[in-house]
Formats: structure tokens, sequence, C-alpha cells
């Protein structure tokens, strides 16, 4: 039995793992963003009471990520954490062994083993949210690459300078990565909502945009339009690079299965691989993706 976490700026999830089947949710807490010794008090106690004084493992989902190298972590939004050798500092306190990943590989963890990539050897996880993210699982381990990084196909200056039917000019926004032209800065949510400003002049939020473009608006729909050409640009290359069969999808928009259907045959229309079957569809793992992971991700490690 394992105890795993999915921590975000705000709070500190956890549940209790004894198989792939049984992970049961425990408590959550408010996240401690600037005392260490109260972050690390935090997860020991939750593992404490569910397992006990075994020293069994501790498995940690995260929105940072740890350089494979150095072992240090680059998480802006906890800042306690940040910089800090997390496993070995974590570790050392809770005198049990600890594994972190990424939350996005862990979403596409648990999408490869418990969702929508059931069967699948290569399963390219996309986040389309508050930011584009994605994890690569192959043959149901995490591809974790140089200095931690793998999936990102959010990042690089990549994204097209017109889009949509008939196309209209995009321009190339800075991102917060400090990179121009980042898929990031137009396919996330505020992307969505910040190509819909440049194309209009109005101001709506993604879902709202979203909702009139269900609803048959115009506007919204051209949005929406330049919105999939972009992304499936991106995503079209990100499947022939990795030879992934199936890219389940979490966030926000994914919550709109229009939004979806539209960008998985945007996709399919532009892979060197021809199939008639969804290709990109909505993560099956609606509830906390991000413990599902981590659990499985710790229940590998035990049973290794």
């Amino acid at each position: 039995m394992i105890t795993c976490f999915d921590i975000g700026g705000t709070a500190i999830k956890s549940a209790r793992a004894s198989s792939p089947r049984d992970i049961k949710a425990l408590d959550k807490v408010p996240t401690p963003l600037d005392d260490f010794e109260a972050f690390a008090a935090a997860i020991g106690r939750i593992a404490t009471e569910a397992t006990g004084n075994d020293h069994s493992l501790v498995a940690i989902s995260l929105a940072g990520i740890i350089d494979s190298d150095t072992g240090r972590i680059t998480c802006a939004n906890i800042p306690c954490i940040d910089g800090r050798p997390l496993v070995a500092d974590l570790s050392a306190i809770l005198k049990r062994p600890v594994l972190i990943a990424n939350d996005a590989d862990c979403f596409a963890l648990a999408e490869a083993i418990a969702g929508a990539g059931r069967g699948h050897r290569v399963v390219f996880g996309a986040i389309l949210g508050s930011g584009v993210g994605g994890g690569v699982i192959i043959d149901g381990k995490i591809l974790s690459g140089a200095g931690g990084f793998a999936g990102e196909w959010g990042h690089g200056p990549i994204s097209a300078t017109s889009a949509g039917s008939p196309p209209v000019a995009i321009p190339r926004f800075p991102c917060g990565c400090g990179q121009t032209g980042c898929i990031d800065v137009v396919g996330s949510a505020r992307g969505l909502e910040r190509l819909h400003r440049h194309l209009h002049g109005a101001d709506a939020s993604s879902t709202e945009i979203i909702d009139a473009w269900t609803d048959g608006n115009a506007k919204a729909a051209r949005t929406v339009d330049c919105h999939v050409d972009i992304l499936s640009d991106a995503l079209s290359l990100v499947v022939n690079v990795l030879g992934a069969s199936i890219v389940p999808v979490g966030g926000g928009l994914s919550n709109s299965q229009p939004l979806i259907e539209r960008i998985d045959l945007g996709v399919r229309s532009r892979i060197l691989r021809r199939t008639n079957k969804p290709l990109v569809v909505r993560g099956e793992c609606r509830i906390e993706p991000g413990l599902i992971g981590a659990g499985l991700l710790g229940l590998a490690e035990v049973q290794s």
C-alpha cells in the first residue's frame, strides 16, 4: 500500500492505493506555499494516518519539473519547494521513499493505464487548460527527457502566423516562457480568449466563446476555427514524431466534446497515418487524474 498526492498551488489532495483498481481518496488540505517544514509535515501526517509508520512509498503529482541531472525542481506556484532537491529533501524528512512526477505526466499515465489509452503502446496525453502541456507514455511508462522535459508541445516558436478559412493573420504573441509564438499562448483557454480579442476586439471567457460557438454564433465560430487550425497543425506534428495511436485530452477545454471532435478531425487530416478511428479523444479519467497517475506510478515502483 502507498500514499499518493496531487499537489497544486491551492490544495494537497491525497489517496491511499493498494492496487490499480483500489485508489481511495483521503484528505485534502491547503498547500503551504512559503513554509517547507509545514509542506513536508502535511504530507507526512497524511501518509502516517494512511499507512502507519511502515515507511511505505509516497508518490506525488505536481505542477513542476524535476531536473534529471540535479534533482532540483522548478515549481513557480509553490515557492517553498522551488529550486530544492525535492525528492532527497522529502525522503530524508519523511523517512520514506518518495517518487515525484509532473502532473501532465501523471494525467497521461492515468489515461494510458486506466483511461482512454488502455491497450495502446504509445500514448500522448495532451492538456488544454490554463496552459498547453502533455506527457508521453511508452509501454506503460512515463518518458522523461533531458532536464526532466518531455511532451511539452505548448512551448517553442512554432505557432502559425495565419489560420482559419479563409486565412487571417495571427500575431506571434509573447509567451511567459520567454519565447514568442508558442502554442501555449493561443491554444490554451487564455489563448482562446486572446485569439477572440484579436479577431473581434471583444473580451469573452473561454467558456462563453465555446458556448456561443455551439449556439451558432458566427464570431465565436471564426475564433474556434482559427484555434482548431493552429492546434491541429502543432498536434499533428507531435503525433507524427511520436507515433502515438491515441491522444487523450484533459484540462478545461476538454469539457467541450464538440471542440475535441473538431481537433480530432483536424489532426487526422494532417498526419501521415490514415485512420477512420478517433485519435484525439476526451480523457476518461475525469475525476482526480493526477491522483490516479501518482498512485499507478507508485504501485508500479513497489511491484517492480
